[in-house]
């Protein structure tokens, strides 16, 4: 297949989903009133996705290394635009939360693929261009979709807000099982037990992070160790060792000292400094315009400065934007703050992605894709979670640092001291 129609589609299955999850926090309120529902049914709109998300997304990833990723891409994004389709039909607060979940199902169909695809249509030493330019059409995704939510809900509704994904989404769809071209696929034995038992964990956890009563913790420590145990003992694990950890740590660490640093700051900004939600949203502009700048960046700093030392110099850029925001009130120092936030994120995001991408051998790129995905679900429902305990500031700057120790993990660079035998760092194109 075409690289860069597979580039096209993984930048447009990952735009979609992030579009979907910020343009919603913007139609909620509407969709309350309009549906009569309570703000424990409208809050299971968001919880019900999560929880689909992360239970299915490795299990799905290692479908895609199974059956192709382009054919598990084609059917998550047709899934999800008819989902969409569904949603934004609904008759009640029911039919609202239980498509929800079914576009999850489908959204981690295709998650994982928009890694797996570029993982195998590009060589390693080419992959740092294409993840950046994913990583940037997410952060633009971010910075325009609560704008594109508040113009589809004051217009024509919430139910717009779900509209707008069904044409990209059954395009491409179409497009990716219209391909007749032969896709490369791994004849891998598919752990049932494992998929089950880590399906248990990650919903478990999901749902004990949004609501941390019941019976929750102790489910998710349960099967979280009968998983360890499982994985251990099969002859064919569901994540194979060859998988790289450290980088999901890193994404963990910084994805969710974004959140809860986001969440903290939203009402700072409003209840705090009084400022109106459009007020808000420009001194959070700096964050997404470093973002993206960040991404397009980051390929040039893999390459001259490698994997780690990129990683770790983001990771401490990100902290001392969370310091900055600490103790700023002013709309220089607020802008300033957003700012490092973007550059940190954008970079430590681009940088871990690819290790976990490049590191991973191309038969387990779904599972790759997988692991990075429920990394960035995991972590911002973490930072939320934090918030929510009322942490300050500085909490979230000591998260972030965390990330540094699993960055130390990646191999030490090419470009340092001309050791062979490393694989985090990106060589120079020839």
């Amino acid at each position: 297949m075409n690289p860069r129609l597979v580039l096209a589609g993984s930048v447009t299955g990952a735009v979609i989903v992030a579009l979907d999850g910020t343009v919603l926090t913007i139609a909620q309120p509407a969709l309350q009133r309009d549906l009569d529902a309570s703000f424990a049914q409208v809050q299971w709109t968001s919880t019900g996705y999560l929880i689909a998300v992360a239970s299915l997304l490795v299990f799905a990833g290692r479908l895609g290394d199974r059956y192709g990723h382009r054919r598990l891409f084609g059917i998550g994004m047709l899934g999800f635009g008819v989902a969409s389709a569904g949603i934004g039909l609904a008759p009640g607060i029911g039919w609202v939360i239980g498509l929800r979940v079914v576009q999850g199902v489908f959204g981690a169909l295709l998650q994982p693929a928009t890694l797996g695809m570029l993982r195998v249509a590009y060589p390693p030493d080419r992959l740092r261009g294409p993840i950046a330019v994913r990583t940037a059409a997410i952060g633009v995704a971010a910075a325009v979709g609560p704008l594109v939510g508040g113009v589809l809900v004051a217009g024509a509704g919430w139910r717009a807000v779900f509209f707008v994904n069904v044409a990209p989404a059954l395009v491409f769809g179409v497009l990716a099982l219209w391909v007749r071209e032969p896709e490369r696929a791994t004849e891998v034995r598919l752990d049932l037990p494992g998929a089950a038992l880590l399906a248990v964990t990650l919903g478990f956890l999901v749902h004990t992070l949004v609501s941390p009563h019941g019976l929750g913790p102790a489910v998710t420590a349960v099967a979280g160790i009968a998983f360890v145990r499982h994985e251990r003992r099969t002859a064919s694990p569901l994540i194979p060792r060859t998988v790289p950890g450290a980088p999901l740590g890193v994404l963990v660490a910084a994805s969710a000292a974004l959140s809860g640093t986001l969440f903290v700051s939203t009402y700072t900004l409003q209840y705090t400094l009084g400022l109106d939600p459009f007020q808000s949203a420009l001194r959070c502009l700096p964050l997404a315009v470093l973002m993206v700048a960040a991404a397009a960046m980051c390929p040039v700093l893999l390459r001259r400065a490698g994997a780690r030392r990129t990683t770790a110099t983001a990771t401490a850029v990100l902290a001392a934007g969370i310091l900055l925001l600490s103790h700023a009130s002013g709309a220089l120092a607020l802008g300033a703050g957003f700012a490092l936030l973007g550059a940190g994120f954008g970079t430590v995001m681009v940088a871990a992605t690819h290790v976990v991408v490049r590191e991973s051998p191309v038969g387990s790129a779904g599972v790759a894709g997988g692991l990075q995905q429920t990394a960035m679900n995991v972590g911002p429902t973490l930072g939320v979670a934090l918030a929510a305990t009322e942490v300050s500031l500085v909490t979230f700057a000591a998260v972030a640092l965390a990330g540094v120790v699993p960055a130390a993990g990646f191999r030490a660079t090419i470009t340092d001291r001309g050791r062979p035998g490393d694989r985090s760092e990106i060589p120079a194109r020839r």
